[in-house]
């Protein structure tokens, strides 16, 4: 995994149109420009603590998480059951699904070629953050 600080002194503002983007017929309507839009002001609440991470890998495929994505990481928001974290097991980086279940803490992958990981009581275990955000590459 590679590891960015978000830069929220720059601000970047880009336009944004109000109307949704429709599948069907476009309306020629929905040409007006409404105002600018800041990734920074949407995506990121707690500035101090939000760090950038590529993906390398593909055990999160099935969450919509693919190799080469950015991941929005908050350091400051609870890493409740069900949340996707940012995680250290024993020395290493991994992004996986936690569960809490019964004083059982576990990662588990999304992808059905890779087994969960069960952290036991001796694992050097550690959650860097919440994934809130997945930016990746329109195909």
């Amino acid at each position: 995994m590679t590891f960015f600080s978000p830069d929220t002194k720059t601000s970047c503002p880009l336009p944004l149109f109000l109307a949704s983007v429709k599948a069907g017929f476009p309306s020629p309507a929905d040409d007006f420009l409404e105002k600018k839009l800041d990734l920074n002001e949407h995506l990121i609440r707690h500035p101090a603590a939000t760090f950038f991470v590529r993906v390398d890998g593909d055990s999160m495929q099935g969450a919509g998480i693919c190799r080469g994505d950015i991941l929005i990481v908050d350091r400051s928001l609870e890493a409740g059951d069900g949340r996707i974290v940012v995680a250290v097991v024993n020395g290493e980086f991994t992004v996986k699904r936690i569960r809490l279940q019964e004083g059982v803490v576990s990662l588990e992958p999304e992808n059905p070629r890779y087994a969960p990981i069960r952290i036991s009581p001796d694992s050097d275990f550690r959650v860097w953050g919440v994934v809130t955000y997945v930016i990746h590459q329109a195909v």
